[in-house]
C-alpha cells in the first residue's frame, strides 16, 4: 500500500533531497576548479550515494521524482497521479 503523499514524511524526504541536491550541484561547481580535491571527491562520492538511496526509498514510496526513463513506474501508470514534487 502506497503512503500518503500529504503526510509530514513525504515533505521531509522531499526537504532532504533538496538538501543534498543543492550540496551535489556546489561539489560539482567545486570541483570544475579544483578537479584534484580528493575530499571534495569523496564528499561528492558519498552525498551521491545518500540522495540515490533516498531517492529510491521515496520513489518507493510516493512515486518517480523524474521522466523519461529517469525512475520506475509501478501499474498503474504514475505519472498521472499528482501531487508531482514539484507541485508541493
Amino acid at each position: 500500500m502506497e503512503d500518503n503523499p500529504c503526510e509530514p514524511r513525504y515533505y521531509e524526504m522531499l526537504e532532504q533531497l533538496q538538501v543534498l541536491d543543492f550540496a551535489l550541484v556546489e561539489l560539482n561547481l567545486y570541483l570544475d576548479t579544483h578537479p584534484e580535491d580528493l575530499k571534495a571527491i569523496e564528499q561528492f562520492n558519498q552525498l551521491t550515494f545518500e540522495r540515490t538511496k533516498l531517492a529510491n526509498q521515496f520513489q518507493e514510496l510516493y512515486g518517480p521524482l523524474q521522466n523519461f526513463g529517469r525512475a520506475y513506474s509501478k501499474c498503474p501508470w504514475e505519472w498521472s497521479q499528482s501531487p508531482w514534487p514539484w507541485q508541493v
